[in-house]
C-alpha cells in the first residue's frame, strides 16, 4: 500500500458470510463498528468496483429521508 493510503487506515479487519437460505450476512467487525458509531437500524452503503474493491460507508440518515 502507498504511504498516503496507509496512513488514512484507521484499522483492517476479516469477516466471514454465513449463508442461510437466500439471506447472506456478514458481521461488522468491533472496531469497524465503532470507529462508524453504528446504531441499531443504520444503513451501510456497499460500493462494489470492477477491480474487486469494496467500499462500505454509512448512510446518514438525511440521505435516507429524501
Amino acid at each position: 500500500m502507498g504511504d498516503q493510503i496507509s496512513d488514512e487506515i484507521v484499522c483492517i479487519e476479516e469477516t466471514s458470510i454465513t449463508v442461510r437460505s437466500y439471506r447472506h450476512r456478514t458481521t461488522v467487525p468491533s472496531k469497524v463498528f465503532k470507529f462508524l458509531d453504528l446504531k441499531q437500524g443504520d444503513t451501510l452503503r456497499w460500493i462494489a468496483l470492477k477491480d474487486g474493491t469494496v467500499y462500505i460507508r454509512k448512510v446518514p440518515a438525511q440521505d435516507l429521508a429524501d
